[in-house]
């Protein structure tokens, strides 16, 4: 198990476990947890071993979201350079793993929490949270794209309704509001996350990698990189690639048409 402070992450064989452990402010993020939120998803991303993720809070919250403490008396210059840009940077990283993403809303999940489950491809909530974007109500705005993925992925109506009128749903309401995928009793979260990741990991899993880069393309979430990527693993693969090495460790020109060769 990899432990820090505020932002544990053990491996369950191929099921890696994201945990935010700061119960005693409702896993609200601060600046670290959210520096150590992009280096738990980049040693993630680079493990082979894993197939896929489940995150989850640690105590009777999943995330109160952005801690009001650490960005209250920031200057707007570093709450925009700073504060917003690298919470933009983790969360992308979030939303961007090749592997799915599971979120166990145990707790409830309000402002940059809600931002937080949005990238996760699956979410499962108990019956007794409570989901919502109460930030307007504070003279700010949704900041971790609250209005961009969260559009993307629930709808702009929906949206509209937490940010402009800070409505506040419940589990059932989410669910067929879309926000979440599955309503469970109080303690089954995390029971029905594994059973989620079990079905995951049965299926092909470059299929099911190159399956959820397809849909986060279709999704405009990280369109050029999904291209590029697609585009370059198939020029890796070809008989190309391995003309053209060669071709530069000898010092000549390639031959990519085996021109003056007998077939």
């Amino acid at each position: 198990m990899t432990s820090h402070a505020d932002i544990d992450l053990d491996r369950d064989g191929p099921v890696a476990h994201l945990r935010l452990n700061r119960p005693a402010k409702r896993n609200a993020l601060d600046q670290d947890m959210v520096a150590r939120l992009a280096t738990r998803c980049a040693e993630i991303e680079h493990d082979e071993s894993i197939g896929v993720v489940i995150l989850s809070g640690e105590g009777k919250a999943f995330c109160a979201g952005g801690d009001i403490d650490a960005w209250a008396e920031e200057s707007p210059e570093t709450f925009g350079r700073h504060w917003l840009r690298d919470g933009h940077a983790a969360f992308d990283a979030l939303a961007r793993l090749r592997q799915p993403v599971i979120a166990v809303l145990d707790g409830h999940a309000l402002g940059g929490g809600l931002e937080l489950a949005a990238c996760a491809d699956i979410r499962v909530a108990e019956e007794h949270i409570k989901i919502g974007q109460p930030e307007t109500g504070l003279g700010i705005i949704p900041g971790w794209s609250g209005t961009q993925r969260a559009v993307r992925r629930f709808g702009s109506q929906v949206v509209r309704r937490m940010v402009l009128a800070g409505e506040v749903f419940t589990a059932d309401q989410a669910r067929h509001l879309g926000i979440v995928d599955h309503v469970v009793p109080t303690g089954d979260a995390m029971y029905r996350a594994k059973e989620i990741a079990a079905h995951i990991l049965s299926r092909g899993p470059r299929a099911t990698e190159l399956a959820k880069m397809m849909v986060n393309a279709a999704e405009g979430e990280e369109r050029d990189r999904v291209i590029e990527a697609l585009a370059g693993t198939i020029a890796a693969a070809s008989d190309e690639l391995a003309e053209g090495l060669a071709a530069f460790r000898d010092k000549r020109l390639p031959n990519f048409r085996n021109e003056g060769q007998d077939e």
